[in-house]
């Protein structure tokens, strides 16, 4: 058997997948420059459903009928990757105050909800990247603002 070439391409995603991945680093890089601790939840959540929804991508469940209800991601996430059930809850918790946030209800959103939530969706999205054999990236600096 022949060796394998040292630059060998990472896993075999699909394109919505990598996508997915590669908008949940976006939102990340947003929510670590972010101003206002409310724009930096909002952008640290949405980078965290992103990732979930390469995970919901890369291993899709079956349809079970016709119809069903709408169901969010983080209701999906465990049935495709149990691993990530306690993800999927803290994340569902966390989405009600994202849609305050979003609404702008941003009194409801501290800076150390902000941050947490960071620090949080950071590390789910390594995970999620880590569980589909994504190679490792840096976490990124979180830049606070003085005022906020």
């Amino acid at each position: 058997m022949a060796p394998r070439p040292r630059d060998t391409p990472g896993p075999r995603l699909s394109p919505a997948v990598r996508a997915h991945l590669s908008d949940s680093r976006s939102c990340l890089a947003e929510a670590a420059t972010a101003r206002t601790p409310a724009s930096r939840y909002v952008a640290a959540h949405l980078a965290a459903l992103r990732a979930a929804a390469a995970m919901l991508a890369a291993r899709p469940r079956p349809m079970e009928g016709r119809r069903r209800r709408l169901r969010s991601a983080w209701d999906l996430l465990p049935e495709a990757e149990p691993e990530l059930a306690e993800w999927a809850a803290y994340f569902a918790v966390s989405a009600d105050k994202r849609a305050a946030a979003e609404a702008g209800m941003v009194s409801r959103v501290s800076a150390a909800d902000a941050n947490e939530l960071l620090a949080e969706a950071q590390t789910f999205v390594c995970t999620v990247e880590g569980l589909l054999g994504v190679p490792a990236q840096p976490q990124l600096p979180v830049e606070v603002p003085l005022a906020g």
